[in-house]
C-alpha cells in the first residue's frame, strides 16, 4: 500500500492595514503592491506543501466606500448603501486584488494554480447583545450638528472621537456563528485552489423563519477566520500582523518577545492590559477562541516571517 501524504490545510489572516498602509494616500497601485508583497510571503507556505485558505480585514477600505457613499448621496442624491453591502463590496475588490497578485505570482514561477474568491456571508445571532450596545466606529467623521442630523433621521448611533476628530458612526461587533459555504471552501482548498473568505469578517446576517437578511454591523476579521480556521479542521491558523511576534510591555524598557503563549498566559495578559484593543487584543482573543474549540496552534506573525521555522508566537493550549 502506498501512503500519500497529504497536505497541511492552513487558514491566515491579514489585516486591512497590509493593503493600505499608514501615510498612503490609497491608490489602486498602492494596495495592489502591498497585497503583491503579503502573497509573496503567503506563497512560502505553499511552497511548503500547505493548502491555503485566506481571510483578510477591510477597516481602512469600507471606511473610504462609506466615504464614497457619502458624496455620492451629498452630490448626486445617490441612496447609500448600508453597511453589509459596504463589506460586501470591499470582499470583491480586494479579493479581486489578492487573486490577481497570486495569479501573477504562479504565473510568474509556471504553477497551474487556480485562486478564487467567495463573497461570504457570516451567520450572527440577532439576539447577540453586541446589537444592544454598538460600539465599533465605522466610516467618516462628521460635526456635532451632523451627526444629531444622523441620529434623528436613521436612529444609528454616533460617539465622539476621543481624539477629537469628531463624531463618527458605530456599529455592532456580533459574534460569528457559522461561516457560509465552509464546505465549498474546504473541498476547494484541498482540491488545490486558493480560497479567499471571509473577506472584512464577512457579510453579517441573521437566519430565521422569514429567511436571512443583512446586519448594520461588523465582525472582527480575525474571530472570522478563527471560526473558518474551525469549522475546516484546518491544521494551523495564523494571524498576520506588524511585528515579528507578541510581546508584553510592548515599547517599554522590559519589553519581552514571547516565543510560545499558553491560553492560560494570554488570557491573564489580557487582563493585565497588556494588548491593547483594535490591535493585538483581538488577535489574541482569536487565538484562545480557536485553540479552546479544538485548534492545535496559532501563530501570530508578521507576513516577511513566513516559512521560517519557529516563526512568530505560537499560542498553544
Amino acid at each position: 500500500m502506498i501512503y500519500v501524504q497529504r497536505r497541511k490545510l492552513v487558514m491566515v489572516a491579514f489585516g486591512g492595514n497590509a493593503i493600505l498602509r499608514s501615510g498612503q494616500k490609497g491608490t489602486y497601485y498602492e494596495q495592489l503592491q502591498n497585497v503583491m508583497d503579503t502573497c509573496k510571503s503567503l506563497h512560502r507556505l505553499y511552497e511548503q506543501d500547505c493548502d491555503l485558505v485566506i481571510g483578510h480585514g477591510n477597516g481602512p477600505q469600507v471606511g473610504n466606500v462609506m466615504l464614497q457613499h457619502d458624496a455620492g448621496a451629498k452630490m448626486y442624491g445617490v441612496e447609500p448603501m448600508p453597511m453589509d453591502v459596504c463589506v460586501a463590496e470591499t470582499q470583491g475588490s480586494i479579493g479581486y486584488m489578492i487573486e490577481l497578485a497570486f495569479r501573477n505570482i504562479f504565473f510568474k514561477e509556471k504553477i497551474r494554480k487556480h485562486v478564487i474568491t467567495l463573497v461570504t456571508q457570516v451567520v450572527v445571532d440577532e439576539d447577540d447583545p453586541a446589537f444592544q450596545n454598538p460600539t465599533k466606529p465605522v466610516g467618516p467623521y462628521y460635526t456635532k450638528e451632523q451627526a444629531d442630523k444622523f441620529v434623528a433621521e436613521t436612529g444609528a448611533k454616533y460617539v465622539e472621537d476621543p481624539k477629537g476628530n469628531g463624531w463618527r458612526k458605530v456599529v455592532a461587533s456580533p459574534v460569528p456563528i457559522h461561516i457560509s459555504n465552509i464546505d465549498v471552501v474546504q473541498r476547494l482548498a484541498t482540491s488545490g485552489y486558493v480560497v479567499i473568505t471571509c473577506g472584512g469578517g464577512g457579510i453579517p446576517v441573521v437566519r430565521n423563519e422569514k429567511g436571512g437578511k443583512g446586519m448594520e454591523a461588523v465582525i472582527d476579521k480575525d474571530l472570522a477566520s478563527a471560526l473558518a480556521a474551525l469549522e475546516m479542521k484546518a491544521d494551523e491558523f495564523y494571524i498576520l500582523t506588524d511585528v515579528p511576534k507578541v510581546y508584553i510591555n510592548f515599547r517599554k524598557e522590559n519589553e519581552q518577545a514571547l516565543d510560545t503563549l499558553s491560553v492560560a498566559d494570554a488570557k491573564k495578559y489580557l487582563a493585565e492590559g497588556q494588548f491593547a484593543e483594535g490591535s493585538m487584543a483581538p488577535k489574541i482573543r482569536a487565538a484562545i477562541f480557536f485553540i479552546e474549540y479544538g485548534g492545535k496552534e496559532c501563530i501570530i506573525t508578521e507576513a516577511c516571517q513566513l516559512g521560517n521555522p519557529n516563526c512568530g508566537t505560537r499560542i498553544v493550549n
